[in-house]
């Protein structure tokens, strides 16, 4: 399963973090971990290359995509928060289609590892 969770709270994320694999199909043909991959690694991108904003990334060949927003000034913030709750509801719907392969999460604050 993937375990997809968004930090913050809604109307104000601070980051995410999506682990693990869907179980759906085998690698290279799971559509369900194909759309939760594509959700965040748009909204990484639309981050950079539409809003300027660098994202503090972690990144691994385990299937890990982790990130964090930095402190932005109110007006890069609130276009920033739009493209997160783009990721939001689009977690959300895949959630809803594929329940036995991702769950997603709201966490308040990120756990100190």
């Amino acid at each position: 399963m993937i375990r997809a969770v968004l930090y913050g709270r809604e109307g104000g994320y601070t980051g995410f973090r999506a682990a693990g694999h869907s179980g759906f199909d085998d690698s290279g043909r799971d559509i369900v971990c194909a759309a939760v991959s594509v959700l965040g690694c748009t909204c990484v991108n639309a981050l950079e290359s539409l809003l300027g904003v660098l994202v503090r990334m972690r990144k691994n060949d385990d299937g890990i995509l982790d990130f964090d927003l930095p402190d932005l000034p109110a007006d890069r913030r609130k276009d920033a928060q739009l493209l997160m709750g783009a990721l939001a509801q689009g977690l959300r719907d895949v959630q809803e289609q594929y329940p036995k392969n991702v769950r997603l999460e709201i966490k308040e604050r990120r756990e100190k590892i």
